[in-house]
């Protein structure tokens, strides 16, 4: 049971109550409404972040699996396992990615390698940094590490409160975030 009591949408703000009617009615939506100045500008980074970067999404879905699965959220891992399916991750790499020390191959690997990094030492290896500038690029690296850093703050901040985990809803949350840039090849 979580810690603190979710906003409920009928009895909120008026602001607070149409951010929440844009979204599926998830409980980490109606736990960040606590922070109601703060709910619509992070609902809209959210949705930047899963509809609108040029990181393929398989490694954007790898990499917060990853930080679930380092951090013990299991409300991310149930919300973004469909997802990281949905948009093409394999079995094996969903697999690989949730458990912490499993690797795979090639670029999804190095993204795997700076999750463990970034998650323990507060930064990536200079060798990892580089394989993944020379793979993606400064702009997919910096899109990567937002990924990372924005998923680690939501894991610590579901932990602390204890937030109960939802059904698997997070395709409706990735369909409400916007269109999407088509998968790479």
């Amino acid at each position: 049971m979580a810690r603190l009591p979710y906003v409920d949408p009928v009895t909120a703000p008026e602001p607070v109550r149409d951010a929440l009617e844009r979204v599926p009615p998830l409980n980490v939506f109606r736990m960040i409404a606590h922070a109601p100045t703060a709910l619509r500008p992070w609902m809209r980074y959210g949705g930047t972040l899963l509809s609108r970067l040029e990181l393929d999404p398989i490694l954007r879905e790898l990499a917060i699996l990853r930080v679930a699965a380092l951090c013990g959220c299991a409300y991310e891992r149930v919300q973004h396992e469909p997802i990281a399916a949905a948009v093409g991750a394999t079995r094996e790499q969903i697999a690989a990615a949730v458990t912490p020390g499993a690797e795979l191959a090639d670029v999804p690997a190095t993204v795997l390698r700076l999750v463990d990094e970034t998650v323990r030492d507060g930064r990536g290896q200079p060798d990892t940094t580089d394989e993944l500038i020379d793979a993606l690029g400064p702009r997919g690296l910096i899109e990567l590490l937002l990924v990372i850093g924005s998923y680690h703050g939501l894991a610590v901040l579901m932990n602390t409160v204890e937030i109960d985990v939802d059904r698997a809803d997070g395709m409706a949350v990735l369909d409400s975030a916007g269109p999407r840039p088509p998968a790479a090849p």
